[in-house]
C-alpha cells in the first residue's frame, strides 16, 4: 500500500516509517519545508495547503502530528499551541482524505480522552472524562469528522505513555533515576496506561492493514500498572533506588494544573480492540518493555 504519514519526524513517527517499511509499504512523508527527497511532499497546516498531488494514490493517511505535553506550568498560550498541533493538521488531512477520496485516515488521539478513571479498567466503549487535556483529546478526535462523513475508514489511536530507549517519557526521568532521584508521586496509586515504542509501531501497522478495524483504539499495553510500581520497577531495571516522594502539594504548587492532568491523573486503559482483533504485543508487561527499553 502507499501510506502517507504527516509527523514522520517525530519520535513515533520516525519508528513508525521504519516499521512501515519494513513490512513492505510505500511510505510518503508530508513535511513542513521544501521537499527535498523523492518520497516528500510538503504542507502548511495553519494555511490549509498540501502539495498538489500529494495524495495521489494514497491508500492510507497516518497522521501522528501534536507536540509534547511539556511537565510544566502551561500558559493560555501553551494550552493554544497544545491545540492547534493537534485539531488543525488533523482537519486539513481528514478534509483532503475527504475531498480526494483516500479510504482510510488512522489518526493520533490520546488515553488523556478518559480523564482520572481512578483504579478502574476503561476500554473504548467509555465515556470522555473531564479536564483540559480529556477536552483536548475529544475535540482531537472530532476534527477526522470530515473523512467519516465522506465514508473513509477512520481509527483514533487513543495511544498511552510511549516507552523508548531515547525520548518518550523516559527521557526525562532517566538521568534523575541514574542519580539516585527517582521515586513515586504523590501516593503512587495512579494508574499509568503505556505501550513500548516498538509496540506502538506494530499497532499503527496494524491500523492500517486491517481493514475492520475503526473507530477509537487504545493503543495501551494489556497491563497497565500503577506510578509507584512503574518508579520501583524502571529503578530496578537501571540498578538504582527508588526512595524519594514528590509530595502532591509540591507538584500542585511548583506545576499548578498540570500537577492533576499529568502526573497525578489515574487512566487504566486497556487494549479491548487490539486484543480482540488479534494484536499480538511483544512487550505485555512493563518488566519486559523495560528490559527492551534499558538495554536499547
Amino acid at each position: 500500500m502507499r501510506v502517507v504519514v504527516a509527523g514522520s519526524s517525530g519520535l513515533r513517527g520516525s519508528r513508525a516509517v521504519q516499521e512501515l517499511r519494513g513490512a513492505g509499504h510505500e511510505v510518503i512523508r508530508f513535511v513542513r519545508r521544501t521537499p527535498t527527497a523523492p518520497d516528500e511532499r510538503g504542507w502548511d497546516p495553519p494555511a490549509g495547503r498540501i502539495d498538489d498531488g500529494a495524495l495521489d494514490g494514497a491508500d492510507v493517511v497516518v497522521n501522528l502530528n501534536g507536540n509534547a505535553q511539556k511537565a510544566r506550568r502551561w500558559s493560555g498560550a501553551y494550552k493554544q499551541e497544545m491545540r492547534d498541533s493537534r485539531i488543525v493538521p488533523t482537519e486539513v488531512l481528514a478534509t483532503a482524505v475527504a475531498e480526494q477520496g483516500v479510504a482510510a485516515l488512522v489518526n493520533a488521539s490520546g488515553t488523556n480522552y478518559y480523564g482520572d478513571t481512578g483504579s478502574t479498567p476503561v476500554d473504548e466503549s467509555a465515556p470522555a472524562g473531564r479536564g483540559f487535556l480529556a477536552d483536548l483529546a475529544r475535540d482531537w478526535e472530532g476534527a477526522s469528522a470530515p473523512a467519516a462523513e465522506a465514508g473513509a475508514r477512520v481509527v483514533r489511536l487513543r495511544t498511552g505513555l510511549v516507552l523508548s530507549p531515547s525520548g518518550g517519557l523516559l527521557g526525562p526521568l532517566r538521568p534523575l533515576f541514574m542519580v539516585g532521584l527517582g521515586g513515586k508521586l504523590g501516593s503512587g496509586r495512579q494508574y499509568m496506561s503505556w505501550i513500548s515504542l516498538d509496540d506502538d509501531a506494530r499497532a499503527i501497522r496494524f491500523a492500517v492493514e486491517h481493514d475492520a478495524l475503526r473507530g477509537p483504539v487504545n493503543v495501551v499495553a494489556p497491563e497497565p500498572v500503577t506510578n509507584a510500581e512503574f518508579t520501583r520497577l524502571f529503578a530496578q531495571a537501571l540498578n538504582r533506588p527508588a526512595v524519594f516522594t514528590a509530595p502532591v502539594l509540591g507538584l500542585r504548587l511548583v506545576l499548578g494544573e498540570v500537577a492533576d492532568e499529568l502526573a497525578l491523573i489515574s487512566t487504566r486503559a486497556v487494549p479491548a480492540v487490539l486484543n480482540e482483533a488479534g494484536f499480538e504485543f511483544r512487550h505485555r508487561t512493563i518488566d519486559e518493555a523495560f528490559g527492551a527499553v534499558v538495554s536499547g
